[in-house]
């Protein structure tokens, strides 16, 4: 099991919790940044993890929902004990 493995799994998951759970015209949005960080992940690419879980959470809290929110949460913790980094500064 490579090392991303886990956290592909999380944000599949993730991703499917998306597709059931966000009305109206931000699913398409949320979605396309999912799917974004999804690449990122799967390649291995520092910078846009961060940029990408950026993004994912800040349309998260435009149309909150407490049950993405939490997968949200877990997908971030799945990633920082993997060794990714998903903030571009140290959280308070």
């Amino acid at each position: 099991m490579s090392r991303t493995a886990p956290s592909l799994a999380r944000i599949d998951a993730f991703l499917t919790a998306l597709r059931a759970g966000v009305p109206g015209d931000q699913a398409d949005h949320v979605l396309g940044e999912a799917e974004a960080l999804r690449r990122a992940v799967a390649a291995f690419h520092m910078e846009a993890i961060r940029f990408r879980m950026h993004a994912v959470d800040r349309a998260l809290k435009a149309n909150p929902n407490a049950r993405l929110q939490q997968l949200f949460d877990e997908l971030r913790h799945e990633l920082e004990a993997a060794g990714f980094h998903t903030r571009s500064h140290t959280a308070p």
